[in-house]
């Protein structure tokens, strides 16, 4: 199943009008699609695919074992039958002699995988990019990899890539209409609760709502794919830590850990793991960050507009909280085939957990919320989650998100409850009147919630905008 990926698969199209060869790169998190969207990307546009893919880390492995693998899978997909090489240049040279004058799509696929054993790698590609694939006209070569900082570093960062690269695709989670598609044609007798649970495991991440069975309630499409022994979920976060982030996976683990409980500031985080405030944390935060993993809230400052001095931390992926939450805790009884999720309003914490995982949903997809915000041709300013600290003249509030154009701030509560009153309303006006905004400054309302409005919120005058996230997923 493909769905979405429109704009990124546009972006590649276009890349056929040139006269020459183009030089992509193409990052994101393991599962999100990468390779399937390049794999796609060929196929619509009746080119020939060559996907070459590095193997996987294993005790061992020499540098040797990715020649070899790359040789074989070059002979697979072409009628080259030359001898497994002896040096990375030696196989471009391979590579490139198989690429002919008609339209090509090239995917190197874990690419630091494939040049993990050899640190002259990044050089050798280069300068066969240089000296011969820059040279096919009708060839599209595409760099991917999970392992985003590699490719950060070693090509986007390296002075001797400058110039090189024509587009820099960063691939995310699937936006929720296409999100919604996994449903088929049960998805209009599916209730947006009964989705929501599931996208609170899976989030936008395609790879994961490919396990999705429709006829299925949202707890025994949890319990299948997470709970049972060997399903998908039982064990990916692992097995992603371990393939992407090597030895440094167990500190990035605890890093996460903290933050599945709640954003943090550098200090906060630095107590909560018990690591000094230096440069070492702040690197794996960037990893974590590249990677998809996390994303640094700092926004504007409404009262300044210039950005905010202190930066928060926050958990995005919705798999990694549920995972560290309620699949690794009790890893052993799912083993042993024992633990059975009955209701997830029984699981500990399950509201608690629930209002992060749907606060993510909306804050992942702030371009599809635009348009109910009457927002989609603004010129926004910042759009991130906002905290105010206390001062002598002002108390402190914290605001779900804050959208800031030149001209007004929006303070979006975003709720997902079961029966939602009229103490939002009385919520949002003390908010409003803590919040410290520039003179001259509108200050607009907004709810997104899932779950039944009070008749007096859902006739409140003071929200400006009531958004049913119903909207957001196109099925109300």
């Amino acid at each position: 199943m493909f769905y979405g990926r429109e704009e990124d698969l546009g972006a590649l199209d276009r890349l056929w009008r040139k006269q020459v060869s183009s030089l992509v790169t193409c990052r994101g998190r393991r599962r999100i699609g990468k390779s399937t969207l390049i794999e796609e990307f060929a196929r619509r546009s009746h080119a020939r695919f060559l996907e070459l893919e590095g193997l996987p880390p294993q005790p061992n492995q020499t540098n040797g074992d990715q020649l070899c693998h790359f040789a074989e899978q070059l002979r697979e997909q072409s009628a080259w039958r030359g001898p497994c090489p002896e040096s990375w240049y030696e196989a471009m040279l391979a590579l490139s002699s198989v690429i002919g004058e008609e339209r090509t799509v090239v995917l190197l696929d874990e690419i630091s995988w494939m040049g993990a054993h050899d640190d002259s790698f990044p050089g050798i590609l280069k300068t066969a990019w240089d000296r011969h694939f820059k040279k096919h006209q009708n060839l599209v070569f595409v760099i991917c990899g999970s392992v985003s900082t590699w490719i950060q570093e070693n090509i986007l960062n390296n002075t001797g890539f400058v110039g090189r690269a024509t587009l820099n695709l960063v691939v995310g989670e699937l936006p929720l209409r296409d999100c919604i598609k996994f449903w088929r044609g049960a998805a209009e007798r599916t209730s947006v609760r009964e989705i929501v649970d599931v996208l609170s495991v899976t989030g936008g991440v395609p790879k994961y709502l490919e396990e999705l069975d429709p006829s299925l309630s949202a707890v025994e499409n949890i319990q299948n794919m997470c709970f049972s022994p060997n399903a998908l979920l039982r064990d990916d976060f692992s097995k992603i830590f371990s393939s992407v982030f090597g030895q440094n996976a167990v500190v990035k683990r605890r890093i996460l850990s903290a933050l599945a409980k709640s954003p943090m500031t550098v200090s906060e985080l630095a107590d909560a793991v018990e690591m000094e405030r230096c440069g070492v944390l702040s690197r794996h935060l960037e990893q974590l960050a590249v990677a998809g993993f996390v994303v640094a809230d700092r926004g504007l400052n409404p009262l300044t507009q210039k950005p905010a001095k202190i930066i928060r931390y926050r958990l995005k992926d919705n798999y990694a909280r549920f995972y560290l939450k309620y699949i690794e805790p009790n890893a052993e009884m799912i083993d042993r085939n024992a633990f059975r999720c009955l209701s997830l309003d029984a699981m500990r914490g399950w509201d608690s957990m629930m209002g992060y995982q749907f606060e993510t949903l909306v804050t992942n997809n702030i371009p599809s919320l635009l348009p109910h915000l009457g927002l989609e041709r603004a010129l926004l300013l910042s759009a991130a989650p906002f905290r105010q600290l206390p001062t002598a003249r002002k108390k402190g509030c914290q605001i779900d998100l804050l959208l800031q154009t030149e001209a007004a701030v929006c303070l979006v509560e975003i709720k997902r409850m079961r029966e939602i009153g009229p103490k939002i309303e009385d919520e949002l006006r003390e908010k409003v009147a803590r919040l410290a905004v520039k003179s001259g400054v509108s200050v607009r309302t907004a709810l997104v919630y899932e779950g039944e409005l009070s008749p007096r919120l859902a006739a409140s005058a003071y929200i400006d905008k009531l958004v049913d996230f119903g909207h957001l997923l196109g099925i109300r």
